[in-house]
């Protein structure tokens, strides 16, 4: 060979060695690449449904997928399995899945299942019911990187993929972003300037201890939890009419505020009417299982309301413990999980106990309307007022029987007349009363005037085993076994619970999907992470406060949320929940009154818009006192007719349980935050608090406005630009800084959580 050509060969044999070397394939993830294939595509003819399975065979199990007899999948070969056949052949007549599904196979489908054959078909169980264990910590490059153990599996995945961790977020940032996270309510300035100036780590803790300390918190947690068990003011059917139960989102505040654990949080929802000795707080939680939509209308047929009600109940507490779509088996067996017919009617005779079916008879078109069983109560912070009253009497009674004293006389009879005065302030609310249970049937179809299917009694789902017991089962039994975790499912629960507290705090679930942790549902990214704040939650003994103490002080937490390329974060930007816009826009014009709980407040709201309402027709009235200023969570939820700002903002109508709203952005919103009554008054007051809290100039005073309403200063160009909407260089007029102050609470970075 002569020098040139083999100087040419000698830059052409690394190439053709590094060509000849082809990358090994990744085995692949059955629970993360094949079951989501078999389960939208094959499932709903060979799955878990038998009466509506074809062939005898089932690729939702292991056993029968892999019989001999039926070939179906032979591991190793995939040119002799029956599946790769049918999804591949041309055969129109025998091709799976059959034209008439509606579902086919793309290429890229087609070629992940003839691999997984390939590779012997290995099978796991599916994910989201296999108990959590905890996982070893990973090894990491980049050993400063991470504050604790959650940084590590974030770090780990990061250098696994080649990427780099994006850096942290700025100090104003942190601020905002916890500040919104753990109460829903922005910094208050000085708290920013204080944070910038020593953005330590035990600075931060101690920013983070006094937020989680906030009584704020109890109310941002709380807007979640209502969504989830689908709470409003109003019956939701027929006239939706206003019921009574907003007490029960103060118990619900309260909850989030003690930290109660989670294990008695949802004892005292499910069942708290069944505990020894129950306390007031406990009868109210109660609440929770009327939260559903109910009727009185004269045509209204008991037994089907009473199945409709059942039915509810069960999708749920399948929706909020579970993370689970038990309403999919209501007709038939689910299609795309384990959950029999019999399963839904066996859960649902756990609450064939509940006495609701008086407003059948007595239910009222009066505002609110009557749904007995209800109590008159007070708040805590009342009660707690009035046990110290009885007690003073008492210590006064007695001091006057055995010494008279006309001026004690006069004393007592003070204390009694508060007495009386603080027992009229006493709210109704619904709660649960436990009476004979009814008669559980499985209706086959769904169908209430079918009463052929057999009895059941009250049973956990059979493939989550049973529960132990020599009597009936009660709600009580159903609710300890929601977060026992040994005997029951509690393992698997605390998985659905931490991956909403993630959600929460990131933008997005480490399972994306937060209601669907069934077939359909999409597997974890991170499935040790999610295993181990699982754990975590458990060890912590259902307490959540410990938690998100862990979450927020890691590392992860605190990283930017717009990574350039090449770095990656697990933060998600997004905008404010619709109760929190509007809880921004009034605590940064100073308008917001922050007092914890009480009824139901109504703001103002476009003329006519409940026209439409009758039994009885509706004239809405808002409030003309300071219960217009309070926050969102506490606005009037209007099933039918759900409050048009909070429409605007993605406010679901809680017919169903919702565990993540959706984001939208529409002009809508933004004629919302530029036209709405609140938000011109809030406009006003801002421009008021402008004006004299922010100096004399011009410059200082959009300063002001900007580092109440976005933390920081204007840049040029933001400066430059609100300038033009004035008339004078140096203006003075309300009317004129009212423009600039509406405009600023449009700001996209207003109402954004970075």
């Amino acid at each position: 060979m002569n020098g040139k050509y083999q100087l040419l060969f000698s830059f052409l044999l690394p190439v053709t060695v590094v060509l000849a070397e082809e990358t090994p394939l990744v085995p692949l993830d059955f629970n993360r690449e094949i079951r989501p294939i078999l389960s939208d595509k094959c499932f709903a003819c060979h799955g878990p449904d038998k009466k509506h399975r074809k062939g005898k065979l089932r690729l939702d199990l292991e056993e029968s997928a892999k019989d001999p007899k039926k070939s179906a999948v032979v591991p190793g070969q995939p040119k002799e399995s029956e599946l790769f056949y049918r999804i591949t052949t041309d055969d129109e007549e025998e091709l799976m899945p059959p034209a008439d599904s509606g579902k086919s196979l793309t290429a890229k489908e087609k070629e992940l299942l003839r691999r997984w054959i390939a590779e012997g078909a290995p099978w796991s169980e599916h994910w989201a019911y296999v108990p959590p264990q905890k996982h070893k910590l990973p090894t990491v490059k980049k050993t400063k990187w991470p504050t604790n153990w959650i940084d590590r599996f974030s770090l780990s995945h990061m250098e696994k993929s080649s990427q780099k961790p994006a850096p942290d977020a700025d100090p104003v940032t942190l601020v905002r972003r916890l500040h919104f996270d753990l109460t829903g309510l922005p910094p208050e300035p000085g708290v920013v300037d204080a944070f910038g100036v020593n953005p330590t780590l035990k600075a931060y803790e101690a920013l983070v201890d006094r937020l989680l300390a906030s009584k704020h918190y109890g109310e941002r947690m709380a807007l979640y939890w209502l969504d989830l068990v689908r709470f409003a003011d109003t019956v939701g059917y027929h006239g939706d009419q206003d019921h009574s139960i907003s007490p029960y989102r103060d118990w619900v505040i309260d909850a989030f505020n003690d930290d109660l654990p989670f294990d008695q949080f949802t004892r005292e929802q499910l069942a708290g009417d069944l505990l020894p000795k129950a306390t007031p707080s406990q009868i109210i939680a109660t609440g929770y299982n009327r939260l559903l939509q109910t009727s009185h209308e004269g045509g209204v047929q008991p037994r089907e309301y009473i199945a409709m009600y059942a039915a509810d109940r069960v999708r749920n507490l399948s929706e909020v413990w579970m993370g689970a779509t038990m309403g999919c088996a209501q007709c038939h067996d689910h299609k795309f999980d384990p959950f029999e017919i019999k399963d839904f009617y066996s859960m649902a005779a756990f609450f064939a106990d509940i006495d609701d079916t008086a407003h059948f008879k007595n239910g009222s078109n009066s505002l609110p309307t009557r749904r007995e069983p209800e109590i008159s109560v007070l708040d805590r912070e009342q009660r707690e007022q009035l046990a110290k009253l009885d007690k003073t009497i008492a210590i006064k009674e007695a001091l006057q029987k055995k010494t008279p004293d006309p001026t004690l006389v006069a004393v007592i009879k003070t204390l009694r007349t508060e007495r009386a005065a603080l027992q009229k302030t006493a709210r109704k609310t619904m709660i649960t009363r436990a009476t004979k249970p009814r008669i559980t049937r499985i209706l086959p179809r769904g169908n209430w005037l079918d009463e052929t299917g057999p009895i059941v009694e009250p049973a956990v789902p059979e493939f989550h085993g049973q529960i132990k017991s020599g009597k009936r089962l009660t709600r009580l039994n159903l609710a300890n076994w929601l977060t026992d975790t040994k005997q029951g499912i509690g393992s698997l629960n605390a998985r659905v619970l931490a991956n909403r507290i993630w959600y929460l705090l990131f933008g997005q679930g480490l399972a994306p999907d937060l209601t669907d942790f069934g077939g359909q549902g999409t597997p974890p990214d991170y499935p040790k992470l999610l295993d181990n704040l699982s754990m975590s939650l458990i060890e912590k003994n259902w307490k959540l406060k410990p938690l998100v103490r862990e979450i927020v002080l890691s590392r992860t937490y605190r990283q930017v949320s717009l990574p350039k390329d090449g770095f990656i974060s697990f933060q998600r930007a997004h905008r404010l929940p619709a109760e929190s816009v509007r809880d921004n826009a009034l605590a940064i014009s100073g308008l917001l009154v922050r007092k914890i709980g009480g009824p139901s407040v109504k703001p103002y709201q476009p003329a006519g818009y409940y026209r439409h309402l009758n039994f009885p027709t509706r004239k809405y009235a808002h409030h003309t006192d300071e219960q217009q200023w309070r926050r969102g969570l506490y606005v009037h939820w209007q099933r039918q007719f759900l409050h048009p700002m909070l429409k605007a903002f993605d406010a679901p109508r809680r017919e169903e349980c919702t565990a993540q709203r959706s984001r939208s952005n529409t002009p809508l919103a933004a004629l919302v935050l530029l036209n709405d009554p609140t938000f011109v008054e809030a406009a006003k007051f801002f421009a008021q608090r402008i004006l004299k809290e922010g100096g004399s100039t011009t410059d200082s005073r959009l300063d002001f406005a900007f580092r109440q309403a976005v933390s920081r200063k204007p840049d040029d160009f933001e400066r430059k630009t609100l300038k033009q909407l004035f008339n004078t260089p140096e203006p003075r007029d309300e009317k004129e800084w009212t423009t600039v102050a509406r405009a600023i609470l449009n700001l996209a970075e207003t109402n954004l959580r970075h």
